[in-house]
């Protein structure tokens, strides 16, 4: 069993987990949407420009339609998310959007690729939401907005799906070309949020380094594990190990920020940890190399 796979898929998600902690220490205010179009922007464009300037992106091996639809998912899923969060707290709107993409994605993988999921994926799935609820039970939220659950189902839906399309496009490509251009395109989709949205902060120079780091550190390195592994096992299981980003978020608010968590908040993160455990180290099957990724036909080429 190779599981180095399932180790960088968790490594990304680990990386996704420090986003939160590194804005906080953004000096001034700063729109989470400028914040993700930054991150697409520097993440993107500077991997873009290293393939270009390396000769690793070959235009012929580029499949276009999926790469398109692969970019426009992560970018739809960055308003979907923050708005959610606006509109119905960070705690239900992270539990909704993270907790039903393992959820879409199994379905998605079912529908689209005929592809029913294993014991494994849906005990690990199981205990991952489970213990995400937990992580924020007790965290003080306003009260449910429905409008904020639909954009937060929304965004999990679009993180599957991305996760699902950017596989067909890791049959053709390598992981960091394949990075360089979708988020390029990503980061070009939400270019206009840009042109409305205070950037004074960006101006601020002890901001440099941490807006360097979302972009380089949380957005392309962790994009770039998340796709190795991603090219080799299931979409339903990169995504279902893509909740240790909660986790990590949690621990590191502990201990960085300075946050408390309670009894059934730690339990929580046993249980998310547990089920990364079971999908990382419980499967039997080997998943070689990219073999069978290609045997996943879907109408994306």
């Amino acid at each position: 069993m190779n599981y180095w796979p399932y180790i960088w898929v968790m490594l990304g998600a680990m990386l996704w987990g420090t986003t939160g902690t590194a804005q906080s220490f953004l000096e001034g205010t700063a729109h989470p949407l400028t914040i993700g179009a930054l991150r697409l922007s520097i993440g993107g464009f500077t991997l873009l420009a290293f393939v270009l300037w390396t000769k690793k992106l070959m235009f012929r091996s580029i499949p276009w339609k999926a790469v398109f639809l692969s970019a426009a998912t992560m970018a739809l899923f960055q308003p979907l998310f923050f708005s959610s969060v606006q509109l119905t707290g960070i705690a239900i709107g992270t539990v909704v959007a993270i907790g039903s993409a393992p959820v879409f994605s199994g379905i998605l993988e079912w529908a689209v690729l005929r592809k029913k999921t294993d014991r494994v994926w849906a005990m690990a799935t199981g205990l991952a939401i489970v213990g995400c609820l937990l992580l924020f039970a007790d965290k003080d939220a306003p009260a449910v907005n429905p409008v904020g659950i639909l954009l937060a189902l929304s965004a999990g839906l679009s993180f599957a799906a991305y996760a699902l399309i950017s596989k067909k496009v890791l049959e053709r490509m390598d992981a960091v070309p394949s990075v360089a251009v979708i988020f390029s395109l990503s980061a070009l989709y939400l270019m206009p949020f840009l042109f409305f949205f205070d950037l004074s902060y960006i101006a601020a120079p002890e901001n440099l380094g941490v807006i360097l780091y979302l972009g380089l550190g949380a957005t392309s390195l962790s994009y770039i594990l998340f796709s190795s592994g991603l090219k080799i096992i299931p979409s339903s299981s990169a995504v279902t190990l893509s909740l240790a980003e909660p986790m990590t978020a949690a621990l590191l608010g502990v201990f960085i920020v300075g946050e408390v968590l309670t009894g059934i908040a730690w339990l929580g993160v046993l249980l998310l940890l547990g089920g990364i455990l079971v999908l990382t180290f419980g499967r039997k099957k080997s998943y070689p190399n990219s073999k069978a990724a290609s045997m996943e036909k879907t109408p994306l080429s």
